[in-house]
């Protein structure tokens, strides 16, 4: 008895320092516990505090005025990031047009897409022009705006064609893209028809008036010549009647619209015709057949005036005046001879 005894005293002293460590460890959870608990409370607590704070400032804050209240209700979110945005793009946008730099800028943007588009195999690589006869390739193509830089898949084919129309040389145009990289062009040309002089100045004009050249290459030097203001719109019809009388048309040098009316002929000795406002045509068949007949145009006479329906009125020159004068002074003197 009393061995087990002492052997049972002797277990319960080993196990009780291990007992004791083991509550002292539930009695640290434990307080642990209380303190993370309290701790949280008190977090709550104060977003608590926090919340009823931020609700009495909102109570407490003035209303807004009605369009700032409309606004934040109806207004989509962001909208201040897109206004701003919106502000800055605008902000340079008002900068590069009062620079001076809208055109550079289009210019840059436009080639960068060309450049990308090129990138993509969409460069020009081949241009057939059909239809030119004064106006070289290149003056074509800097006339419709194509460049080197320029790329078939952003090319406008109708605002190309639109370029060249503008030019005076250019009646029409097509413009044919082919993919991806072929450009076909035809036009029709304009005939240099005469030469204007107005106010000075010489051009070289279509048979409808348009200006093709504001000079006169040597080229065009053997073109029939039009003078006064009017004369490129009727120099047409007036031409047209004048090589119907290959006499009279082969010795002009000049015709001239008098009053936007009437025309006058200046011939090449200096000869001047006064044509008459109304039938120009019977005036122009009596100067060839006054010419075959009497060799009108070989005489000595600065002017014909053929102004006068009943009448021809033939001004002479100052020596074929003067020798007239002398001869009929000279039959003066003979018939007062012959009278004493």
């Amino acid at each position: 008895m009393d061995g087990a005894g002492s052997l049972t005293r002797s277990l319960f002293r080993s196990l009780r320092p291990q007992a004791d460590l083991k509550a002292a460890a539930i009695g640290a959870v434990v307080l642990l516990r209380e303190w993370v608990q309290e701790k949280r409370e008190e977090k709550r607590a104060a977003a608590r505090i926090k919340t009823k704070a931020r609700a009495k400032a909102v109570v407490e804050r003035e209303p807004p005025p009605r369009v700032v209240a409309l606004v934040e209700r109806y207004a989509p979110r962001r909208v201040g990031i897109a206004m701003t945005a919106l502000l800055l793009l605008g902000s340079c946008g008002f900068g590069i047009v009062r620079g001076g730099h809208l055109q550079d800028f289009i210019t840059a943007v436009s080639d960068a897409r060309n450049a990308m588009a090129n990138s993509a195999g969409f460069r020009i690589t081949s241009v057939v022009i059909n239809g030119r006869k004064q106006l070289t390739q290149d003056e074509i193509l800097a006339i419709g705006g194509v460049s080197g830089r320029s790329s078939l898949l952003f090319l406008d084919a109708d605002v190309v064609r639109e370029k060249l129309k503008a030019n005076p040389w250019i009646a029409d145009a097509t413009v044919l893209k082919l993919y991806p990289g072929r450009l076909m062009i035809d036009i029709t040309e304009r005939q240099a028809f005469a030469l204007w002089q107005e106010a000075g100045r010489l051009s070289v004009i279509a048979d409808d008036g348009a200006v093709l050249e504001p000079y006169v290459s040597r080229r065009f030097l053997s073109l029939p010549l039009v003078v006064g203001k009017g004369a490129d719109t009727q120099a047409r019809d007036f031409l047209a009647l004048l090589a119907r009388y290959p006499q009279v048309n082969a010795v002009t040098k000049a015709a001239v619209y008098v009053g936007e009316r009437r025309w006058n002929l200046r011939l090449k000795d200096g000869l001047d015709i006064r044509l008459p406002e109304q039938d120009v045509g019977n005036a122009l068949a009596m100067l060839s057949r006054l010419d075959k007949e009497d060799r009108l145009f070989s005489r000595d006479i600065v002017a014909v005036d053929m102004r006068l329906p009943d009448r021809l009125v033939v001004q002479l020159s100052d020596d074929a005046a003067k020798a007239r004068e002398d001869q009929f002074k000279d039959k003066k003197k003979k018939k007062a001879g012959d009278a004493a």
